[in-house]
């Protein structure tokens, strides 16, 4: 169980890092997103399955309201 908290944190610090450019409003927000999702999943006890999904979702919910928020300061 450790290891794969350990895992998750660590593939999210390289997802991270890898960005070579500063990200814009809207992947900031996926970022966050997926983060937030995946992690609420796996308090929540959730199989791999279900912990994947709530990270895409928060993921992509994330992104739409980063968006929203590039598009209402110009």
């Amino acid at each position: 169980m450790l290891i794969r908290h350990v895992a998750v944190i660590l593939a999210a610090g390289l997802t991270i890092a890898g960005c070579d450019q500063p990200m814009s409003t809207g992947q900031k927000g996926a970022v966050a997103g997926g983060a937030l999702g995946t992690g609420i999943g796996m308090v929540a006890g959730g199989s791999f399955g279900q912990v994947v999904g709530a990270g895409l979702i928060g993921g992509a919910v994330g992104y739409i309201a980063g968006s929203a928020m590039d598009n209402n300061k110009k």
